[in-house]
C-alpha cells in the first residue's frame, strides 16, 4: 500500500506527491542528514534555496533526484529528503536517450508545455563520443545520428525547448582526443544537428563550447564556425564541470568575441565551491569530493551575454565509475547529498 493514501486517485506518482509535500511544508527537516533513525535530530531547519528569479523551465516531478527524496520520505529520513529537495526541486536538463529519440522527447516537451514551461534538453549521441571513456557510445554511424536528431526535432515540434547540442564533441576534436579521420564528420554532424533543429519554431540551440579549464577561447573560433555557430543561438560552457561562475563568464565572454557575439548558458550546477584542484589532475572532473551546488537556474544573470545559468548536469548523477561513483549517468546519492549539503 502506498505510504501517501490517495496519491495514485489523484494522478500523482510518489515521487511528484514528495516533492509536492516538501515545496508545500516548506521544507523544515533537520539540517545535517541522520544515517538512520536512532540518530538525534540535528538542530536547525534546512535553509530554503537561495532566492533568485524562477527560470522558465521545467522540473521533472518524477526524476532521480525526486525519486530519491520519495525513498528517503518513505525510510522516515526526513533530513536527506529535504537535502534533496535543493535538487528536486529546480530545474535540470533531460538527456535524451538513443533509443526512442522521437517519443522521449514528444512526451519530455508536452509535460513541460502542460506545465506552461519550456523544456530543458541535452543531446548526446554523436559518433566515437566520449572517446571510449566512461561515457563512450553514440550513433553507430552518421546516418544513424542524423536520423536520431530528426526524431528529436520531430518530437520537440512547435513545442519550446532549449537544447544544448552534444556535450564536449568540439573540445575533443581541439584536444586531439577524437582521432583526426573524425574531425571531418564530426564537424559536419553537429552543422547539420543546428541546421535541423533550427528549423523548429520554438527551439533555441547553444552548441557546446568546453570550460574555462581547458583550452583558451582562440582554440574554438575556427572549430566552433565549422560546427554551425553561425546558426546556432549561442554556445554552452562548464558542461558536467566545475569551474566558477566568474571564471566561466570571463572564458565565454573572450570567446564570444570571437564568434560574432553569441550569447552563452553557463552550467552552475555543481560550480558552488569550484574546480577541485587536489589528485590526479586527469580525474579531477569525475565525482571529485567537496563541490557544491552552484547558482540555481535563471536567466536573469545580470550580464547580456550570459543568457542563464542553467544546471545541465543534473546533480546528483554519477560522472563515472571514479571517486566511489556507479556508471555514468547512474544515481549517487552520497554525492547528491554532499552537494546539496554544501551548497551556500
Amino acid at each position: 500500500m502506498s505510504a501517501f493514501p490517495g496519491a495514485r486517485q489523484a494522478g500523482l506518482t510518489l515521487p511528484s506527491l514528495a516533492l509536492a509535500l516538501l515545496l508545500a511544508a516548506g521544507c523544515t527537516s533537520p539540517a545535517t542528514p541522520r544515517a538512520d533513525r536512532s540518530d538525534p535530530p540535528a538542530a536547525g531547519p534546512v535553509p530554503a534555496p537561495a532566492p533568485s528569479a524562477p527560470a522558465p523551465y521545467w522540473v521533472n516531478p518524477d526524476g532521480k533526484a525526486a525519486r530519491q527524496m520519495a525513498a528517503h520520505l518513505a525510510a522516515g529520513r526526513t533530513a536527506e529528503a529535504g537535502l534533496l529537495r535543493r535538487i528536486a526541486s529546480r530545474p535540470a536538463a533531460e538527456w535524451i536517450g538513443a533509443d526512442r529519440p522521437e517519443a522521449e522527447t514528444r512526451a519530455l516537451t508536452a509535460a513541460a508545455t502542460r506545465a506552461g514551461r519550456e523544456a530543458l534538453l541535452v543531446l548526446y549521441d554523436i559518433p566515437h563520443r566520449d572517446c571510449g571513456l566512461h561515457s563512450a557510445g553514440g550513433a553507430a554511424d552518421p546516418a544513424a545520428y542524423r536520423a536520431w536528431v530528426d526524431g528529436v526535432a520531430r518530437g520537440i515540434g512547435a513545442r519550446r525547448a532549449t537544447v544544448v547540442l552534444e556535450p564536449d564533441a568540439v573540445m575533443h576534436v581541439v584536444d586531439g582526443c577524437t582521432e583526426e579521420q573524425h574531425h571531418g564528420e564530426r564537424y559536419e554532424l553537429l552543422k547539420a544537428a543546428v541546421h535541423r533543429l533550427k528549423q523548429q519554431p520554438a527551439t533555441t540551440v547553444y552548441l557546446d563550447a568546453g570550460n574555462a579549464g581547458w583550452a583558451a577561447p582562440e582554440a574554438l573560433r575556427g572549430p566552433l564556425r565549422e560546427a554551425g555557430i553561425a546558426e546556432a543561438d549561442g554556445f554552452a560552457v562548464n558542461v558536467s564541470n566545475f569551474q566558477t561562475t566568474a571564471a566561466s563568464t570571463a572564458y565565454g565572454r573572450r570567446l564570444s568575441a570571437l564568434v560574432g557575439g553569441k550569447p552563452f548558458v553557463i552550467d552552475t550546477s555543481r560550480n558552488g565551491n569550484g574546480p577541485y584542484t587536489e589528485g590526479d589532475p586527469a580525474q579531477n572532473w569525475c565525482n571529485p569530493p567537496g563541490r557544491a551546488l552552484g547558482a540555481p537556474p535563471t536567466r536573469h544573470t545580470g550580464d547580456p551575454l550570459v543568457a542563464a545559468y542553467l544546471w545541465i548536469k543534473r546533480p546528483g548523477e554519477s560522472d563515472g565509475e571514479c571517486g566511489g561513483g556507479p556508471r555514468a549517468g547512474e544515481w549517487f546519492d552520497a554525492y547528491a547529498l554532499e552537494l546539496a549539503r554544501d551548497a551556500r
